[in-house]
Order: C-alpha cells, then sequence, then structure tokens
C-alpha cells in the first residue's frame, strides 16, 4: 500500500512528517506494547497504537518505522509532533478502534508480515 492508500482507508489526519503520497508501506504492526513493537516489527512498516507519548517515536526511531498512526482518535502533544519532525516520523490519527484500523488495512492487502 502507499501513505496515501492509508490515509484514504482509515480517514487519517497527517499531524506531522512526510507528504509523499506515493511512499510505499510494505507491513503493518497494531501495538500497545513498545518492546514487542522492537522485537516484531519489520523496518519500513507502519505501527498503529493507542500510546500516545515520546517513547512511541524513539521507538520507531530504533525501529526504522517511518509512519505511526495513532488509533481511537488519539491526539499527539506538540512535543511529540516536534521530534517526529526531527526525527523524520509521519505522525497520522484515525478516530477508529485498532482492531478496525488493522483489519481495515488487511483487508486492503497490507501484510502484518513480509518475506
Amino acid at each position: 500500500m502507499t501513505l496515501g492508500e492509508i490515509i484514504k482507508t482509515l480517514d487519517c489526519r497527517v499531524v506531522a512528517g512526510n507528504t509523499n503520497l506515493d511512499a510505499k508501506v510494505r507491513t503493518g504492526c497494531g501495538c500497545d506494547l513498545m518492546s514487542d513493537v522492537l522485537a516484531f516489527i519489520k523496518p519500513g512498516a507502519i505501527l498503529l497504537t493507542g500510546l500516545n507519548n515520546p517513547q512511541v517515536v524513539r521507538t520507531a526511531e530504533i525501529a526504522e518505522i517511518r509512519i505511526v498512526c495513532f488509533v481511537r482518535g488519539k491526539q499527539p502533544s506538540q512535543e511529540l509532533i516536534t521530534l517526529a519532525r526531527e526525527s523524520g516520523i509521519t505522525l497520522l490519527t484515525t478516530s477508529l478502534p485498532m482492531f478496525e484500523a488493522c483489519g481495515k488495512l488487511y483487508m486492503n492487502g497490507l501484510s502484518g508480515y513480509d518475506e
């Protein structure tokens, strides 16, 4: 999927970062436990999370994640937005719950596992 397709599918708002709608996203992960993100996510994936603190961006940096989508209408603080911009990470928000957001992405071709 592309970033543009994800934004449309999840009815997202771009809060910070990349506006290249053609940017490719190969896999996705829905998780609030950042230790699991570090253990299981693939570089270049989109992270969907309800966790809304700077640790999310720090974890994304380490895991080479360039797109984070906050679910359930979570809105990142200005501190988090600034940190994401400095790190080159795109932040999105959607009002969808995590289960539904992950399901919509999966049904539209985004895999949770990339061989």
